[in-house]
């Protein structure tokens, strides 16, 4: 069958671009195809910085041709619907209609739309202009003269199609003057000749001999290969970097490696700080030596041309540039090293964190006293904690970060041990934006943790306090991630934290800092405060706990904190979100959403390590046997009790009479719930969430016997009524572990 192949060559496209830009033009052209009734064995897509390239292999030579009935209305019909049908079929008038008969329904118009194959030739050239004119690209602009909108100038169009025995056949169109043929250029410097093609493997060998590799991954692989081997040559290690990497594949079509140097004074810098500066200037790649682990002062280039001096030149021109940033990176380094991190904080002041929320020198207050009462409740040393949460946003201001931005809390790190830090302090300054996402390390330091929960805490009760939450897709604050961070911080740790006491605490810190900077009429006006009946007496209350002067409002969270009515609205709101962001995690865990809902379902839970450990435990017992029947005997007690409340308009709770137990299998259940709830209080208390589910389990035996022996709706009341408080007696057994109605099944 015939080949396709397409290429569109212009000037460089921005390496950003190139991979997504191929995958469209994949699909866009093999769907117009497909939707004008051709098919296709097989198409691939490829880009090098002056091309996208395309082949279809096996595609039809022609479509088929068509016959379509469509029915239309009633012979006598109104002449509206008559016009409408004709319009749609595209006749011109009923003439040119056939009227069918039905036994049942009359007289009736079908249209015979009969549409002739079309040669793929004529499909192609008919599709491919509208494709190139309205391509998806994310910037484009015009030059010259000419009209057509393209990511950089076109220069020219490669279009052929025909099966592997006979010439192929150049596919005739015409794009803003441009017209397809069979020629391309090789390399821009190396081979810039146009040749003539004909199909995909001649067009790919005479590119490879044109010095172009037309495959990003497989240059891509050249690249690494020879630049691991150059280093390897040197006795030295390359530092992998995959972004770079896909980047330097689409900056070159003949990429060759070359290795240069700097001076070994600027390895005195920070080897993150002097890796980003050579690649974000340079986009080279950093060696660095096995035996230290720190950087060398080699770099790994990429170039497009294989130069006649080997190379000499263009290391050269990059070591002077590597050179002159690697010399004002060291210039901000020295002179942020002057520069003493309390001192920093000074000029937090002048950088607003948030409109409402006050500038980040105010969180840095705000983080303080949270984090400080945080550490007790994870073994953190308190002092240590507050420091580090003191310190933890100081680099910002810092020449270096100002510089890369991307390297905030680790040039902190840096700065607090060069100015003799704790240690602990320093690490914690690095790892409180962690977890920044799913892929990123978790902090296992006491100090490092209660900073991190504290800085994330701060950002969801601030954001809720002035009505800023997530909608929909839309989370411009990263509301969810700072959500999941608390979670996998929590998780990850096996902490035992009172979730709901903290954010309490952090949710009257954000909002006495808006009245101490924006005034209570401010916290009055917003959202959440609006929708309290009796906000004017609430907002007096909440502010008699809270001291503006220091803003303290406890002095430690084991302490019960009393909750206002003005907030508790605000924080089931934020723990819901929570529990949303939960299920999330337990489903990647493997605990099932309505497991997850079961125990969520009992509400008053503020411990998401408990409840995870819950959540795990029910799976478990539900995958057994005994589980199973256990939920099946629960549902039916359930079933029975709830037609029965229903009818009766009364609830059965309260304890079964002795006196009325009359058959031995309710004697048995009763006992064995009793028991049951005694230890099941203990080990939840102890939070054995596997004992207690395994105690659970144990009552799978009398329930059955229950249901098999007994008779519920007896003839006598009291019998009946004291039958039904056994129900009752089993839901609220199941119910002090798992709300089990909840579970499908």
């Amino acid at each position: 069958m015939p080949d396709l192949l397409l290429e569109i060559f212009s000037e460089e496209i921005p390496a950003r671009m190139q991979r997504r830009a191929a995958e469209d033009l994949k699909s866009l052209l093999t769907n117009a195809l497909v939707e004008a009734g051709l098919t296709y064995e097989g198409a691939k897509a490829f880009a090098t910085p002056r091309r996208l390239t395309l082949t279809v292999a096996g595609l039809t030579k022609s479509s088929a041709a068509t016959r379509e009935e469509r029915k239309g209305p009633r012979v006598g019909a109104p002449e509206k619907a008559v016009a409408g049908f004709l319009r749609g079929a595209g006749l011109k008038s009923l003439e040119d209609a056939q009227i069918h008969t039905d036994p049942k329904k009359g007289e009736f118009y079908v249209a015979v739309i009969e549409k002739p194959g079309r040669e793929a030739t004529d499909i192609i050239a008919e599709v491919m202009p509208g494709i190139i004119r309205n391509f998806p690209w994310p910037k484009s602009q015009r030059w010259g003269t000419g009209k057509l909108k393209w990511v950089r100038p076109l220069h020219s169009i490669l279009c052929t199609f025909g099966p592997e025995t006979e010439e192929p056949e150049i596919v005739e169109f015409e794009v803003d003057g441009i017209k397809a043929g069979n020629t391309t250029r090789g390399h821009r410097f190396m081979s810039p000749e146009a040749f003539t093609v004909r199909r995909f493997e001649d067009y790919q060998s005479k590119l490879e001999a044109a010095k172009v590799v037309l495959d990003a991954d497989r240059r891509k692989d050249i690249i690494l290969h020879d630049a691991k081997n150059a280093a390897l040559a040197l006795g030295l290690d390359l530092v992998e970097d995959q972004g770079l990497l896909e980047e330097v594949a689409g900056l070159n079509e003949w990429p060759t490696v070359l290795i240069g140097s700097f001076e070994e004074e600027f390895l005195e810098i920070p080897d993150e700080a002097v890796q980003l500066t050579i690649k974000v200037n340079q986009k080279n790649f950093v060696l660095k030596d096995p035996k230290t682990g720190r950087l060398s002062n080699k770099f790994a280039l990429t170039t497009n041309i294989e130069a006649k001096d080997g190379g000499l030149k263009i290391i050269a021109g990059n070591e002077k540039v590597v050179r002159a940033r690697l010399a004002d990176a060291k210039f901000f380094w020295d002179t942020d090293l002057k520069n003493n991190l309390e001192k920093n904080n000074s000029k937090l002041k002048d950088i607003v964190f948030h409109e409402k929320l006050g500038s980040v020198a105010n969180r840095i207050e705000r983080l303080e006293k949270l984090a400080a009462e945080i550490a007790p409740l994870i073994g953190a040393d308190v002092e240590l904690t507050r420091r580090a949460a003191k310190l933890s946003k100081a680099d910002l201001v810092s020449s270096m970060v100002y510089e890369f931005p991307e390297l905030q809390g680790l040039m902190g790190r840096y700065y607090a041990a060069a100015q003799g830090e704790n240690e602990a302090i320093a690490h914690a300054i690095e790892d409180h934006y962690k977890p920044a996402g799913a892929s990123d390390s978790v902090p296992s330091g006491p100090v490092s943790i209660a900073v991190a929960l504290a800085d994330k805490i701060d950002i969801l009760t601030g954001f809720w306090a002035i009505n800023e939450k997530p909608t929909g897709s839309k989370d411009p604050f990263a509301l969810r991630r700072a959500a999941l961070g608390v979670i996998r911080l929590i998780l990850e740790n096996d902490l035992r934290i009172p979730m709901r006491d903290v954010l309490v605490q952090s949710l009257r810190r954000n909002i006495a800092d808006i009245a101490s900077h924006k005034g209570e009429d401010t916290v009055v006006s917003l959202p959440f405060v609006k929708e309290s009946e009796a906000a004017g007496s609430l907002i007096k209350d909440m502010f008699s706990l809270v001291s503006k002067a220091t803003g303290i409002i406890l002095d430690n969270l084991s302490n019960k904190v009393p909750e206002t009515a003005l907030e508790s609205g605000l924080i089931d709101d934020l723990m819901a979100f929570f529990v949303d962001r939960l299920k999330v995690v337990l489903k990647d865990k493997g605990v099932r959403h309505d497991l997850a809902d079961a125990v969520f379902a009992l509400g008053g839970q503020d411990d998401i390590a408990l409840m995870v450990k819950r959540a795990e435990a029910l799976g478990t017992l539900l995958a057994t046997e005994d589980g199973k029947n256990l939920l099946a005997g629960y549902k039916r007690a359930a079933n029975i009790l709830r037609a029965e409340e229903k009818k009766d308009q009364k609830s059965y709770g309260g304890s079964p009479s002795e006196e009325l137990l009359e058959e031995p299998a309710e004697i048995k259940l009763t006992n064995a719930i009793s028991d049951t709830q005694k230890k099941l209080t203990a080990l939840i208390l102890n939070t054995d969430y596997s004992g207690a589910m395994s105690e659970l389990a144990l009552l799978r035996g009398p329930v059955d016997a229950f249901f098999e022996e007994i008779h519920v709706n007896a003839e006598n009341m009291d019998v009946r009524e004291n039958r039904l408080k056994i129900l009752a007696q089993i839901r609220a057994a199941v119910h002090e572990v798992a709300d089990f109605s909840k579970i499908s099944g």
